[in-house]
């Protein structure tokens, strides 16, 4: 086992092993390390670990320091000398009058070396032009022709499929692909649907080719002659990502559909096209597929949210927002511009005055100054005015009971925080 930290250049989607030289490296670290083409600056993907030695390529390149701020400042120098390279090749290019497309610059981080990469459709003689761009930059000039691949693979993009150019997001190395790994998913042969923005074959037709290739070996061909619990027939249509068919049955009518089947429910005879002579069809026929049943599970107990609670819904508008409940368990209602129900808010206003006519009769009566500003037990008060000249008002007669009952239906305008005194004084609890 050997220590050693995963870095990524720019540009990059390979992971390379340095040996860090002791020094403890986090993911996310940018580094100096020691290439064949001179130090470079690249960032550390995977910290401090330790691998096989089978995994390692001998020589182990060392980790020269972990980067600086000069470190950083000479990179970002490094990009914009590349931004201004890329102008000056175009100019050449097109001064030369060479069919070339430049794709990308890359400089090395001492600045001694820059790479131009381009493609053309052919061979191109770029020596005049290297002289060029020699006698501009002071520097060592390389020019590489790369195919399409690589040219999307710089650039990126986003594909089909609404994600980043996979060979640009994570992808180390090209994959090979080929027209048969089409056929075999059952694609589209237009090569306009199975290629990508490099119009080549789209890498990812060989993430699941494996799987294809597994399924087709289990599944019989387009065109087999089968047994089917409903009788022989051929195969006219393969899924394999479900493992069915569809069968023309030999004793079905000429208009009716053909009947789909599991891969277990079907019996090859015969595997491909062919002829029927000499195969023997099996008196026996293949069982039903039964799918097995799902295990019912037990039903989640979920939690009655506290705004959907059955008794505020049915509770009044102050209830939900959180007053209090009465005693008796019943919610009261409050009357816009009423009294409110005395009691447990629940009797009918028909029993009133009878509870009311009782009250009077065992209390005795009371007068129109006392329930406007009466004192604690019972006794009248007189105005101020007539304090001095007038001598004390005699109380008045009882009224009727009916009166009486008129009397407590009257309803009193309520004021927001409580009764209003008249007079200028506190009013007094009433007595009952």
């Amino acid at each position: 086992m050997t220590e050693v930290i995963s870095v990524r250049f720019r540009g990059g989607c390979k992971n390379y092993f340095f040996d860090p030289q002791g020094v403890q490296v986090r993911m996310g670290d940018q580094v100096i390390v020691e290439t064949a083409q001179g130090p470079e600056f690249a960032t550390c993907t995977q910290g401090n670990h330790e691998v096989d030695d089978a995994a390692i390529v001998k020589p182990l390149s060392p980790m020269l320091r972990l980067a600086t701020d000069s470190d950083r400042r000479t990179a970002e120098q490094n990009r914009k000398k590349e931004r201004e390279a890329f102008d000056i090749c175009e100019k050449k290019i097109a001064a030369h009058g060479l069919e070339m497309k430049l794709v990308n610059v890359s400089a090395s981080f001492d600045g001694s070396k820059i790479i131009f990469y381009f493609t053309a459709d052919g061979r191109v003689d770029f020596r005049e032009l290297v002289r060029d761009l020699a006698s501009v930059f002071r520097a060592r000039i390389e020019l590489r022709q790369i195919g399409v691949r690589d040219e999307a693979k710089m650039v990126g993009g986003i594909g089909i499929c609404g994600r980043p150019f996979c060979c640009s997001e994570f992808l180390d190395g090209f994959l090979p692909v080929s027209i048969k790994m089409a056929k075999t998913q059952n694609l589209s042969l237009n090569p306009t649907k199975i290629s990508g923005a490099c119009g080549r074959l789209m890498c990812c037709l060989k993430y699941e080719q494996h799987a294809y290739e597994d399924a087709a070996k289990r599944m019989p061909k387009a065109e087999s002659f089968v047994q089917t619990p409903d009788g022989p027939g051929n195969v006219k249509s393969v899924d394999l990502l479900r493992e069915t068919v569809k069968v023309a049955l030999d004793s079905a009518a000429p208009n009716e559909p053909l009947k789909c089947y599991h891969n277990c429910e079907v019996c090859v005879l015969r595997n491909g096209k062919g002829s029927r002579d000499g195969i023997e069809v099996p008196a026996e026929r293949p069982a039903r597929y039964v799918e097995e049943p799902e295990e019912e599970l037990d039903e989640p107990v979920f939690t009655t949210p506290f705004y959907m609670d059955a008794r505020l819904e049915e509770a009044p508008v102050r209830e939900k927002i959180g007053a209090p409940e009465s005693g008796d368990g019943k919610s009261r209602r409050r009357h816009r511009g009423g009294r409110r129900r005395s009691g447990g808010g629940g009797k009918p206003a028909e029993a009133r005055p009878a509870k009311q006519e009782e009250r009077q009769t065992a209390k005795g009566p009371k007068s129109g100054e006392e329930k406007k500003g009466g004192q604690q037990g019972g006794k009248p008060r007189p105005p101020r005015q007539a304090q001095q000249s007038a001598p004390p008002q005699q109380p008045r007669e009882p009224k009727a009971a009916g009166a009486e009952g008129g009397e407590a239906k009257r309803r009193r305008p309520r004021h927001r925080g409580g009764r209003r005194s008249k007079g200028g004084e506190g009013s007094a609890p009433k007595s009952e």
